[in-house]
């Protein structure tokens, strides 16, 4: 018999117990009870992760996956001046998109209507006559917006085989073009093309204060200027439209959706005013071309009791609306000749340098314009007297181991300091500088604000580059002049404010005041005193010194008669990028800082022109103070400041009487008492017209035409060139040609004034006995 396993269990003996044991059964309910509770726990922490720790994030997911959402721009705030003028606004415009999903089924219920119609039709035993082909209809719909908005027809109609429910087919269409196209698909029954309400920033005013206001990016976004510094306040808070979406994860249709509307955005209302902004860029145009000013120009006009900005300008400016055109022509013309590389690089840095705000982000060299700071320390400290102090210039000042040379080089001889003053002697402040020392000069320095940024809320404020107080000598007598230390325009301006406005630093702004779409003032600018940094005492004597410059002077560039202002010009080497040995090659800063009314400033004007054409003129004096006293005879009647009798010069000008009508003996009478002469026209007893026009200011011994006979024609001639001449050459050229001459700006009685600008270019052709208007320039030397 074979041999079983039992058999074979006897053979061995005792059979062995292989099943598990109690304990070994107890340790391996412990393991597995172990594990899951391991298992259990970990659950638990993640449940508790996702349910109460990631909450946010995971409820976010799910409404990603059961909600779609479509942003409603918020409208930008706008931009006005002090009188509320439009600067930069926002105008609503629409983006034109479709459903291309609802599209399709619109397009499938159309095919379902024909398909009922051809079944109607076939039990009736007719031809169905009213079928919608369509392609035709796709084709229709595609032509009708291509031609509606800027998009080709074949784009349409890739369009309606789109995935998804949203498909933009143009952004930023104009109103009245969105009605029009939401009418025609109303009519067409369509609800698969529907428009957004956006917006599209404008400048109405272009170019005008452009570095300034700044502008926004494609994406809306502020870009340079109060655009960029205002961002937050400017941009508002954006609106939501959130839609279903299907199991799917496919949007339903739009009206399965909410919308949570968008806060607009506030708007800012400046100080700067429009009418005193153009004034000043019309200045700096022409200066620019006049000059023919290498590196741009720039000027402020500012409040220097408050600090509030009237206008800022650099030139050449941009157009804000293109602001990525090069707007210099000359800088155009050059980027022409350019091409691959090298244009790109050009054009990347003219960009650049057109967006830039020099009267805040430049830094240059002062020249003699810092002189008025220099006066008021020394004044401060009582170091010199009006009277007492006398000043000794023989050209040269030695300091040192160094020469430093006056812009006088035979010297001044001596002087007191109304006269160094007047002279913008270098050697007589260099005297006072050393005799302030360098560390009170710092301290005054610091004081004024010119070891920091102004804090003019603009972005991109540079901070200036200067000596400390262990300065040496040579930094301290040259500082002294304005020829070391490297500020911007609108730390200088605001420092020598300080000087006339009774001694305090304030803090230059261009924001008035923030308001909210419903018209509440969210914000306003409170004037900002810095610090007290000389005393009234000070103040009053710069006052009256800087005003003794021009008014004492009425052969000075920028008086104006009738009114008091005070001035000082400036006059500095770019010794930073040209050898000071190289006298030929050196390039120069000339700079023109004036106040008015003198007594009590209300306005205070800086004016600056980089680099104008050395063969032309280089000198604050006789480049900017000519255009600084046009900006200010236009600014001060405009701001209601009119010339004031007692202190109106002696004129030779007399205004043209109203003359028609007289009889031409008593026209005659009058002229003479005027000391003006006469010509009759006709053969007549009255007088029908006259040249030059009522109103009119001509030079004494001008003659006035007087027309008596109504067929009589007017007579015309040329105008010839005048300019460079004196006004006593001029007006023998215009008698000559028949014409009269009226004389403003420097003293026509001065020797040395000269023939800058006239009314009417050489060549035109006008009538005869018109006025030509001649602006006279001192060529002013002095630094």
């Amino acid at each position: 018999m074979p041999k079983t396993e039992k058999d074979e269990v006897i053979k061995n003996g005792a059979a062995k117990d292989n099943r598990p044991t109690a304990r070994m059964k107890s340790h391996l309910n412990i393991g597995v009870i172990s594990l899951m509770v391991l298992i259990c726990a970990a659950v638990v922490v993640n449940l508790f992760k996702v349910s109460v720790i990631d909450h946010a994030k995971y409820e976010g997911l799910a409404n990603n996956y059961h909600f779609g959402t479509l942003t409603l721009e918020a409208q930008r705030g706008a931009i006005y001046d002090a009188a509320g003028t439009p600067l930069a606004w926002s105008a609503t415009v629409y983006n034109v998109f479709i459903d291309p999903t609802l599209f399709r089924e619109e397009m499938q219920e159309v095919e379902e209507s024909n398909e009922a119609k051809r079944k109607s039709a076939q039990e009736k035993g007719e031809t169905p006559d009213n079928l919608i082909n369509i392609e035709n209809l796709k084709s229709s719909i595609a032509n009708y917006l291509a031609n509606k908005l800027d998009i080709e027809a074949e784009e349409v109609l890739e369009a309606f085989e789109k995935d998804g429910r949203y498909y933009v087919l143009q952004t930023q269409v104009e109103k009245n073009v969105a009605d029009e196209i939401m009418a025609y698909f109303s009519d067409m029954n369509l609800v698969s093309f529907a428009t957004q309400a956006s917006t599209r920033r404008y400048y109405p005013q272009n170019e005008l204060a452009a570095s300034v206001i700044g502008f926004t990016n494609s994406d809306g976004n502020g870009q340079y200027g109060l655009e960029y510094q205002y961002d937050s306040y400017l941009s508002g808070v954006d609106g939501r439209v959130v839609s279903a979406q299907a199991a799917n994860g496919e949007e339903m249709p739009y009206r399965y959706s909410t919308t949570y509307d968008a806060e607009n955005g506030d708007s800012l209302y400046l100080t700067i005013d429009t009418t005193i902004q153009y004034y000043l860029e019309k200045a700096l145009s022409e200066m620019v071309t006049e000059f023919n000013v290498q590196e741009r120009a720039c000027g402020i006009i500012m409040n220097p009791k408050t600090g509030a900005i009237y206008a800022m300008a650099t030139y050449p400016s941009f157009d804000l609306n293109s602001p990525s055109e090069i707007y210099d022509e000359a800088t155009a013309r050059e980027l022409a000749a350019l091409s691959g590389q090298d244009y790109t690089d050009a054009y990347l840095a003219a960009r650049e340098l057109q967006w830039k705000n020099k009267a805040t982000q430049e830094i240059y060299y002062p020249g003699s314009v810092f002189k008025v700071i220099t006066s008021a320390a020394a004044f401060d400290e009582k170091l010199i007297d009006l009277k007492a102090t006398m000043f000794t210039c023989d050209g040269v000042f030695p300091v040192e181991d160094a020469k430093i040379h006056c812009s006088n080089r035979s010297g001044h001889g001596t002087q007191n300091f109304t006269t160094a003053l007047t002279n913008s002697c270098n050697p007589a402040f260099m005297a006072i500088g050393l005799r302030i020392g360098g560390e009170r000069f710092y301290q005054y320095m610091d004081g004024f604000g010119l070891t920091e940024v102004t804090g003019i809320d603009l972005p991109g404020e540079s901070s200036s580059i200067h000596v400390n107080a262990d300065m040496s000598k040579v930094d301290l007598a040259s500082s002294s002049f304005g020829q070391v230390n490297k500020i911007t325009p609108i730390q200088m301006i605001t420092a020598y404010a300080a000087t006339i406005n009774g001694g305090t630093l304030v803090e230059p702004y261009v924001v008035d005041k923030i308001v909210d779409e419903a018209g509440n003032v969210v914000e306003e600018h409170q004037v900002e005193i810095k610090r007290q940094v000389v005393s009234a005492e000070t103040s009053e004597i710069m006052r009256e010194q800087l005003e003794a410059v021009v008014e004492n002077n009425n052969g000075h560039n920028a008086h104006i008669d009738g009114y008091r202002i005070g001035g000082k010009s400036g006059t500095s080497e770019k010794l930073d990028l040209y050898s000071a040995e190289d006298e030929a090659g050196m390039e120069y800063v000339a700079s023109y800082c004036c106040f008015a009314p003198a007594d009590d400033p209300e306005i205070i004007l800086l004016i600056m022109a980089d680099e104008p054409d050395k063969s032309i003129n280089y000198y604050g004096g006789a480049v900017v103070a000519p255009y600084a006293r046009n900006v200010m005879a236009d600014v001060l009647p405009y701001l209601g400041y009119y010339p004031e009798t007692d202190n109106i010069v002696q004129s030779n000008n007399v205004t043209v009487p109203l003359l028609q009508d007289q009889s031409l003996t008593e026209a005659q009478a009058t002229l003479t008492e005027l000391g003006l002469e006469y010509q009759v026209v006709g053969d007549g007893s009255t007088v029908i017209r006259q040249c030059p026009k009522t109103g009119s200011s001509v030079s004494k011994g001008g003659v006035v035409l007087l027309y008596t006979d109504s067929e009589a024609e007017p007579q015309y001639t040329e105008v010839p060139n005048l300019l460079g001449m004196t006004a006593a050459e001029a007006d023998v050229a215009l008698q000559g040609a028949g014409l009269n001459i009226v004389t403003i700006g420097a003293s026509a009685e001065n020797a040395e004034a000269r023939v800058q600008f006239q009314s009417e270019p050489e060549g035109t052709q006008v009538e005869v006995g018109t006025v030509i208007s001649l602006t006279m320039t001192i060529n002013d030397q002095t630094g």
